[in-house]
This record gives structure tokens, C-alpha cells and sequence, in this order.
């Protein structure tokens, strides 16, 4: 089953983004960044109802990728696209560029389409492009065009998938209702074992059947780890990268090393270069921190990072995590409550589709006095500190320590009980702050709970 067959009712937030994309005056062509198997092509080709014509190519065909061998102006290449696609155009049409970086030309396209023929709407999409271009030392035409990112789906996008319409309705209450929490709070246990790959959810509103996700996931993993044979240069390269990847989950949600990451005999500029690559394709993210107070916020490169992997429901499926773990009231036994953390991370991430922002997070390193806060919110100007606890307990020692160093005065706890707020003060010098108490499920509206 097609991964376009299995998601094609799925509303995905970025829709929304792509219709001011259309309206606006100012459009340029759009590139569409992702990592494979996120559902580029199948939020383009859902959104191609809103014109009336749709032209729809793939770089990975030799036909398609032929098209740009020509040496034609842009309205030529156009008519010539038209010509072996049989479409005759009418008023707005959309020109739809798949997997883009497998064509040098395409790219080199793009200028022209922005400078020809405004009239025309351009989006062209591709999951490795980064990696592709830098082989073939090509790049987009700066100031010609304009990026969107597409994520795995979101904890919104999982409801409204699973059509759990009450559910959603609730969550989007600001605060949600009291009697709504237990449920919510399943619902978002069910989300951090499934993840957001699309296929993945597909499988599992269809079947309810667990192994059957876990078969999505062997497939998809496998996938990714074939793919290095594209972008690596050697088969070292190979083998390192198929490495990293391998390791990757069980580092998430962890300050790393470079050397000898994963229990391997690996250098850190080897491993450092491996990372890299795979952070350009969106597999995972580095999280640099922060140690200063203001903004803007710059994160300390000589520091260890944190790595965010792409999905809570790879991460679990290639630790073997299964549907049994998430039966407890709290996410804190499943992996040490780190994947409390990966699944925040990925709400945050995926905020916007108009930029690739990575969480930040903020860290004191002093003799006898380290602490390390989970993430920093920027919110009107201002920074706001944010403690993730997968049960309803916990201390908030490094919450505490970056309030007593900063001008914070609200700062917002992640747990798993209800929402409420709460006047407190820190332990040592009695500094009063607010307590902005949030469910774990809710991380992805904090601005919402903010701004009340």
C-alpha cells in the first residue's frame, strides 16, 4: 500500500501555510524540505485541489529528469512539459518538482521560473537535498525562492488522523477541561508509542494492530539505512554512517561524545561527519546549548549536544520498545524518562513549518554547581525556562538554578498532571516566580497557555 494511498484524508497543518503561500503577492517558487517518508508528496498533491490545473513530475524518473536536458528558455520548457504530460493548462496552474535533487537542471530552473513566468506556482520538494546538491555543487538561487518544513505529524495532526474529534476539540481548550485529562493523556501515551510517521498511523487506525506498526517501522528503518549508499563517498563512509544511524536511538534524548559514539572504535571527526550528513537529511538534530541569559540566544558549539532522533515511533520500535511499556500512568520507567523528553522536543519542532528551529536548551557547567534545564521558550521577547517531568514529581533543581542566575519570572513545568498555576520561590534565594504547571500532551500549544 502507497504511502499517498495510506494518508491521502490526512489534514496536516502545513495546508494552511501553503494557502497564504498562494495568496500571497510576493510568492516565489517553494521548496518543500523534509526527510523521507514525512508525506511531502502527499500534502503537495492534497493541495493541488485548490487549482485548477496540476502538473505533476518526479526527478527520479529518467522521462521527467529528461525534460530539463534541454537547453529551452523556461516558457519553452514549460510548453514542452505540457506537451508530454498532454495537459493543457488553465488559468492557475501548479507545477510540482518531486524529489528535485536528483536534477541539477531543475534547480537551476527555478531562478527562471520566479523570473519568466510569475504566474506560474512552483513547488518542487526532495529528502535529501542538501546532501544531493553538495555532491553535485548545486545550489537554489539565493533570494529566488522561499523554504516550508514538513515534520513528522504532530500530537494535533494524531488526533485529528484518528479522528478522536472530542479529543482534539478538548485539546485545543486553553486550558483543557479537568474531566478531559486521563483521556488526553492516553491519547498522547498512544501518540509517543506510534510516533507521527504517516504511514505508521495509517497502519494503526486501520488494523489497532501493533505489530502491524512495528512492520511499518522495520521497513522505513531499513529504508533510511539504505539510503547512505547515495550520499556516502566510500564505503567507510558507508560504514560509519549505517552506524551512527543504528546507535542514534539509544543516544537520544542524551548529551553525546563524538568519539567512540555508540560503543564503537569511531574518531570524532568521523563521527562528527557522519552526524552532519544525517542532520542534513532530518534524521536526527544536534541541540547545541546555551549558557548565557538573553537574547539572542547563541548556542555554545564547543559544548556536548543533546541528539533529538526524527520520530518517537522509530526510536521506539529500534529499541524494541513495545505496546506493553504504555500501560503505566506516566511515561517516567519507559527509557529512563527520556522519551518524555524526544516527544517534547518533536512538538516544539515541529511549531512552525516556516523555518527549521531546534529547541534550545540551556546548561551551567561550574565546579560543584552544574545544572542542565531541558529547553528555553522564546515568548514575546522573552526567554521562558522549561523543566520536562514524565511522572507528576520531580525536583526542579535546574529550573531553579537558571531562575536565580536570569530575570525569569515565569517559567513552566511539563508533567504529567493537570494544569495550574502556582506562585513559588527558589529554594536558596527565596526569588519568587510563577509555576506555569502544563500536561505533557499540551506541549506543542505552550504559547497558547502563555499568552492567557
Amino acid at each position: 500500500m502507497s504511502e499517498i494511498a495510506l494518508t491521502l484524508g490526512f489534514n496536516r497543518a502545513i495546508s494552511a501555510e501553503l494557502k497564504k503561500w498562494k495568496a500571497s503577492r510576493n510568492r516565489k517558487p517553494l521548496v518543500l524540505r523534509g526527510a523521507r517518508q514525512v508525506g511531502k508528496t502527499t500534502v503537495i498533491k492534497k493541495f493541488a485541489v485548490e487549482f485548477d490545473s496540476f502538473i505533476y513530475l518526479n526527478m527520479e524518473l529518467a522521462a521527467d529528469r529528461k525534460l530539463f536536458e534541454n537547453e529551452l528558455g523556461v516558457k519553452e520548457l514549460f510548453q514542452l512539459i505540457c506537451l508530454e504530460k498532454n495537459i493543457l493548462p488553465q488559468n492557475e496552474t501548479l507545477l510540482f518538482i518531486d524529489e528535485i535533487q536528483n536534477s541539477p537542471n531543475a534547480v537551476m530552473q527555478m531562478r527562471y521560473f520566479f523570473e519568466e513566468m510569475p504566474e506560474l506556482f512552483v513547488i518542487s520538494a526532495g529528502s535529501l537535498l542538501e546532501i544531493m546538491m553538495d555532491m553535485h555543487k548545486i545550489s537554489f538561487p539565493v533570494g529566488r525562492i522561499e523554504y516550508r518544513y514538513l515534520f513528522p505529524m504532530n500530537f494535533e495532526e494524531f488526533l485529528e488522523a484518528l479522528e478522536e474529534k472530542q479529543a482534539l476539540a478538548y485539546y485545543r481548550q486553553t486550558p483543557p477541561p479537568d474531566f478531559a485529562h486521563r483521556r488526553l493523556g492516553e491519547l498522547f501515551r498512544l501518540y509517543t508509542f506510534i510516533g507521527g510517521m504517516p504511514e505508521a498511523v495509517s497502519r494503526y487506525k486501520e488494523t489497532r494492530d501493533f505489530t502491524q506498526v512495528a512492520a511499518v517501522y522495520e521497513a522505513l528503518f531499513s529504508s533510511f539505512k539504505d539510503d547512505v549508499s547515495k550520499y556516502a563517498k566510500s564505503s567507510g563512509e558507508t560504514d560509519i554512517i549505517r552506524h551512527v544511524i543504528e546507535s542514534a536511538p539509544a543516544e537520544s534524548g542524551h548529551r553525546i561524545t563524538f568519539e567512540k559514539f555508540g560503543n564503537s572504535g569511531y574518531k570524532s571527526k568521523e563521527v562528527a561527519s557522519a552526524l552532519r550528513i544525517l542532520e542534513r537529511a532530518m534524521l536526527l538534530y544536534l541541540r547545541y546549548p546555551v549558557t548565557e541569559f538573553t537574547l539572542p540566544l547563541v548556542p555554545d558549539l564547543k559544548l556536548k549536544p543533546h541528539l533529538l532522533f526524527l520520530d518517537s515511533g522509530m526510536l521506539n520500535h529500534a529499541l524494541g520498545i513495545t505496546g506493553s511499556f504504555f500501560k503505566p500512568d506516566s511515561l517516567s520507567d519507559i527509557y529512563n524518562g527520556k522519551l518524555a523528553e524526544q516527544v517534547v522536543g518533536q512538538e516544539l519542532l515541529a511549531r512552525t513549518s516556516l523555518r527549521l528551529e531546534k529547541p534550545p536548551f540551556w546548561v551551567r557547567e561550574k565546579k560543584q554547581s552544574n545544572a542542565e534545564l531541558d529547553f528555553l521558550l522564546v515568548h514575546e521577547g522573552n526567554l521562558i525556562p522549561i523543566e520536562v517531568k514524565s511522572g507528576k514529581s520531580g525536583t526542579l533543581r535546574s529550573l531553579h538554578s537558571y531562575i536565580e542566575h536570569s530575570e525569569a519570572k515565569i517559567a513552566i513545568r511539563l508533567y504529567s498532571g493537570s494544569y495550574c498555576v502556582e506562585e513559588a520561590f527558589t529554594p536558596m534565594q527565596k526569588k519568587p516566580y510563577t509555576l506555569v504547571n502544563i500536561p505533557l500532551y499540551e506541549a506543542g500549544r505552550l504559547q497558547a497557555f502563555l499568552r492567557q
